[in-house]
């Protein structure tokens, strides 16, 4: 019990110092592209040419007509890299912030929070190119924003708690890492990021036990004004709630450990 009184009055401290999470993860931004003309948006860039490459290519060859899926796939590629780059730096959460957790007593919450910022920052930037494709080919009228913001949210709250599992187990296994990039990549091939899902009941029933394909849908789908199954919901509520409760108390019982880990 006084593991997890401790683990709760870290979660507390560290959102009511979220603004030095957010200044952490904006000086990461600011520092990594220190000097270059366009910042983050190179990302943005070399995103949006992965988008145009793939959309035409994948369009001739999938027979499907270019002005509906380009834009599935433009949306896929930015929420895909934003699901996947929270779950792969989170790996280096804790680890990246050794320094500062051998030296003060920040709330250890606060590097997982700085991780989620930081790729919440860049997708920010990837809007451009949602909202460019959108208006482009015509599909804003039927985008429902409201509904696609609830689907982000939820995308988050499981994202983080993953992160969060990923960089208690980089901290004591320096191997994890390349696990989960593995992982990761496996997952993107078998999530309809860049290919549209087949109409037979065996692709639907594989779909279906795909927690990837759920945490994509939930945010594309109602931009690109397609409803979105009621299992959906269900399956990332009860994902996040189960996640965060395992998660954090994981976390509960190997804090004190982390520092010794790093």
């Amino acid at each position: 019990m006084h593991d997890f009184s401790m683990a709760f009055a870290d979660l507390r401290a560290s959102f009511e110092r979220i603004g030095l999470a957010w200044s952490l993860a904006w000086h990461d931004v600011v520092s990594r592209y220190r000097g270059s003309i366009l910042g983050p948006f190179w990302i943005t860039l070399s995103m949006g040419l992965m988008v145009a490459g793939i959309g035409f290519l994948y369009a001739n060859l999938f027979k499907v007509p270019v002005q509906e899926f380009i834009p599935y796939v433009a949306l896929g590629i930015v929420f895909w890299g934003l699901i996947a780059n929270v779950i792969l730096e989170g790996c280096s959460a804790f680890v990246q912030a050794s320094g500062i957790l051998s030296q003060t007593s920040l709330p250890m919450m606060t590097f997982v929070w700085r991780t989620v910022m930081r790729n919440v920052i860049n997708f920010l930037h990837h809007l451009v190119i949602i909202v460019g494709v959108l208006i482009y080919y015509d599909h804003w009228r039927q985008a429902d924003v409201p509904l696609a913001v609830v689907g982000l949210v939820l995308m988050l709250a499981n994202i983080s708690w993953v992160s969060l599992a990923a960089g208690l187990a980089s901290a004591r296994f320096r191997d994890i890492p390349q696990i989960v990039a593995s992982v990761i990549q496996f997952a993107m091939f078998m999530t309809p990021v860049f290919w549209l899902p087949g109409g037979r009941l065996v692709d639907h029933a594989v779909l279906l036990l795909n927690p990837f394909y759920h945490l994509l849908t939930v945010a594309r789908a109602p931009l690109l004004g397609e409803a979105v199954a009621p299992v959906t919901y269900i399956g990332l509520a009860i994902m996040a709630v189960v996640g965060w409760i395992a998660t954090f108390a994981a976390f509960a019982n190997i804090r004190r450990r982390i520092v010794h880990y790093l």
